[in-house]
C-alpha cells in the first residue's frame, strides 16, 4: 500500500484531552505506513513535548491562536495554505473548533484530497449570546461541506451535530477520546494515598473530593468551588483539590476566599501524577457547563472513582446514574453537592459505586485502539479517493 501523508492541524497545544489525543495519534500512528506532520499555533505548554517526539515534523504558525482575531486568522489562513501547498498531505485531520474551520478551508483551498475534523466539542455552547451561537453553527454547517468524515467522541455530539444540520449521518464516525486504560489501572492500584495526601498538606483522615480541568468557562470552576462550601458544612472532613490552572485562576482564587475555603482547597496546577490523585479521591465531580466527552471522567472511573456531574452532553454515556456515579440537571449545585456528600457519608454506597466505576470503561476507550481507528478511517478514506 501506498505511504499515507498525514497533517494534523490544532488551535495551541495546551494541556487538554484533544491536544493530549492528538499528540499520542501524531506520535503512534506507524510509520512503515505513514508520515506524519502537525501544525499548530505557538506558546502551548506542551510545543516541547511535540518537538521531542521521533519522526515527527513540528510546524508553528504564530496567527494560528484561540481568540477570534480576523487580522491574524487571515494571516493564519495564508500560513496554512502555504504550508499545506509545500508539505502535499494526502489527509488534513483538524482538532479543536478554530483550527477546524481554518484547517478545513487551507485544505480546500490546497486541494487536499482527504479532510477529517475532530470534534472535541463543537464551538458553539449554551453560553454564547444566541446571534453568535447561531453564527458558529452556521460555520459548522458550511465546514461539513468541506469534510470527508467527522470524527465524535460521543454519541451525544453525532445526535446534536445531525439534529442541528450539521453534515449527514454517513459523515460521522464514533472513536473515543482515548486513554491508557492499563497504565491508569495499575498506578492507581499501586498508589500510596497517604503520600499524596501529605504531599498537598492534607490531612491522612481526609475524605478528598477532586476535579481535573482547566480553569476555564467550559469547566466553571467557580461552581465547584461553591459545591464545596456547601459539602463541607455537611462533611467537616471533606477536602477539595482542583487539578489545572487557567484564565480564570484569578476568579477561582477570589471564590475560595469569599467561601472561607482556604484550609479546605488545593489548587496544585497541572500535576503528572493524576492516577494516584485519583486512587487518593474519594469523589470525583465535573461542574462543566458542556462537554464532549471528558476524558478526566473516563480516567477516574478507571481508578474506580465514582462520578458526579452535570449531564451536558456525552456524560451521561458514561456516568450511569445511582450505578457508578450520579448526573445531575445542568447548575443544580445543591442537588449536587448532596450526592457528594451522601457517597462521602455512606461507605456502603460509596464502596458500591467504586465497584462499578471500576467496570464501565471497556475497550473502546483505550488509546492504541483509538489510534488503530483512526489508521483504519485514513486508509478507507484514501483508496476512496484514490480511486476516484
Amino acid at each position: 500500500m501506498d505511504r499515507i501523508k498525514v497533517a494534523h492541524v490544532i488551535t495551541m497545544l495546551e494541556l487538554g484531552g484533544a491536544q493530549g489525543n492528538t499528540l499520542f495519534t501524531a506520535e503512534h500512528l506507524d510509520r512503515k505506513r505513514y508520515d506524519v506532520i502537525l501544525i499548530s499555533g505557538m506558546g502551548g505548554v506542551q510545543d516541547e513535548a511535540a518537538g521531542s517526539i521521533p519522526a515527527l515534523k513540528v510546524i508553528f504558525l504564530k496567527h494560528l491562536v484561540r481568540q477570534v482575531r480576523p487580522w491574524r486568522d487571515l494571516l493564519a489562513l495564508i500560513g496554512l495554505v502555504r504550508v499545506l501547498n509545500a508539505e502535499k498531505p494526502d489527509v488534513v485531520h483538524t482538532h479543536s473548533s478554530k483550527a477546524g474551520i481554518l484547517g478545513r478551508v487551507a485544505a480546500a483551498l490546497a486541494g487536499v484530497p482527504v479532510v477529517i475534523h475532530s470534534i472535541h466539542g463543537f464551538g458553539f455552547n449554551p453560553c454564547q449570546k444566541p446571534p453568535v451561537r447561531a453564527l458558529f453553527i452556521l460555520l459548522e454547517r458550511w465546514m461539513a461541506r468541506l469534510t470527508d468524515c467527522l470524527i465524535a467522541v460521543s454519541r451525544r455530539n453525532i445526535e446534536q451535530g445531525l439534529a442541528l444540520g450539521i453534515g449527514e449521518p454517513g459523515l460521522y464516525e464514533l472513536i473515543r477520546s482515548g486513554v491508557d486504560i492499563s497504565s491508569i489501572r495499575e498506578r492507581a492500584a499501586r498508589a500510596d494515598r497517604a503520600a499524596v495526601k501529605r504531599s498537598m498538606d492534607l490531612p491522612e483522615s481526609a475524605r478528598l473530593v477532586t476535579s481535573i480541568g482547566p480553569f476555564k468557562v467550559q469547566k466553571d470552576p467557580v461552581s465547584f468551588m461553591e459545591a464545596a462550601a456547601r459539602i463541607a458544612r455537611e462533611c467537616p472532613d471533606a477536602r477539595f483539590l482542583f487539578v489545572g490552572d487557567g484564565e480564570l485562576r484569578p476568579r477561582v482564587e477570589e471564590a475560595v476566599r469569599r467561601l472561607g475555603l482556604a484550609a479546605l482547597v488545593r489548587l496544585p496546577g497541572w500535576r503528572k501524577d493524576i492516577p494516584e490523585i485519583l486512587a487518593a479521591s474519594d469523589v470525583f465531580v465535573l461542574t462543566s457547563l458542556w462537554e464532549g466527552l471528558p476524558r478526566a471522567a473516563v480516567e477516574a472511573l478507571i481508578a474506580g472513582r465514582p462520578v458526579v456531574a452535570f449531564a451536558v452532553d456525552g456524560i451521561p454515556e458514561i456516568v450511569r446514574d445511582g450505578e457508578n456515579g450520579f448526573v445531575l440537571p445542568p447548575g443544580s449545585l445543591d442537588e449536587l453537592a448532596g450526592k457528594v456528600a451522601r457517597i462521602l457519608k455512606d461507605d456502603s454506597l460509596s464502596r458500591r459505586l467504586s465497584g462499578n466505576a471500576e467496570r464501565t470503561i471497556d475497550a473502546s476507550f483505550d488509546i492504541s485502539g483509538m489510534v488503530r481507528d483512526q489508521e483504519k478511517l485514513y486508509e478507507r478514506l484514501f483508496l476512496i479517493n484514490k480511486r476516484g
